[in-house]
């Protein structure tokens, strides 16, 4: 039995490989195998002699087509792109071009991924951090001109400055004088991000606007600490029904009245 790799029959793996591949030179293609008739919902005879630049909006048909001629010297990078079948369906690829010679022809092999999912995924992933992002700016009302800003789950630094820009607004628009930030929910920060966090307290004051942080933990009272903040003008509690106290209102979470100290 020979083991020698050059014996393989080249055309009957690329025939049976799972994803669709494309041979084309000259902007022509000259070869598709099965899984490519499949994706583009056409049969091999009305796919070859084709140009693969058809596949392409027409906005996209330049950048590609200069990318075509590079890849007849060296494999081009990874993209992405939106194409069409030959139905006119359009569908999300990764696309991957590198040189074959068919006997003494420069040729091009084209690789064709289905991303299709992982596009609809990000979307759905983008949406759900939008959303996330809006919360993490959200005011809860307790009481006349008393809210609370309940920092929620991981924070990067896009969150965060979204928080810093967005929450002074929010304390304006729904008349909040005193505002508690609980960190209860965080659990870790690195610097960069835990800067943007902590400097709302001092935006916060120069709009008039009294802060009491609550809900800190050792670790994030080790990095503000790290960082420099600075709480002898914000008061720190363990909890909300703390601050609220401190407020010298008395807050029953579990009824809906709410009475003041007298």
């Amino acid at each position: 039995m020979s083991e020698n790799i050059s014996d393989i029959d080249y055309k009957q793996v690329i025939e049976y490989a799972l994803e669709p591949l494309i041979i084309h030179s000259q902007l022509k293609i000259i070869y598709v195998n099965r899984a490519a008739e499949i994706f583009f919902r056409a049969s091999k005879e009305e796919i070859i002699g084709a140009s693969p630049l058809d596949i392409f909006k027409e906005s996209s048909k330049s950048a590609i087509d200069k990318r075509i001629q590079n890849a007849y010297e060296r494999p081009a990078n990874v993209i992405e792109e939106t194409i069409y079948r030959m139905d006119g369906t359009t569908v999300d690829v990764e696309l991957y071009c590198h040189p074959v010679l068919l006997g003494n022809t420069k040729a091009i092999q084209t690789y064709v991924r289905d991303i299709t999912d992982r596009k609809a995924a990000e979307r759905k992933q983008k949406e759900i951090s939008k959303q996330i992002n809006e919360l993490s700016s959200t005011l809860v009302p307790l009481l006349d001109g008393i809210a609370v800003l309940p920092l929620l789950g991981a924070f990067d630094e896009e969150r965060a400055i979204q928080v810093l820009e967005k929450v002074p607004v929010n304390v304006q628009k729904q008349n909040v004088t005193c505002l508690i930030i609980d960190f209860s929910a965080i659990y870790n920060l690195d610097s960069i991000v835990a800067e943007y966090i902590f400097r709302i307290t001092t935006v916060l004051s120069l709009l008039g606007v009294r802060s009491i942080v609550t809900g800190l933990r050792p670790e994030l009272a080790l990095v503000a600490a790290q960082l420099g903040i600075n709480f002898n003008s914000t008061p720190t509690v363990s909890t909300v029904k703390a601050a609220l106290h401190l407020l010298g209102v008395e807050y029953n979470v579990d009824s809906p009245t709410q009475t003041e100290n007298k």
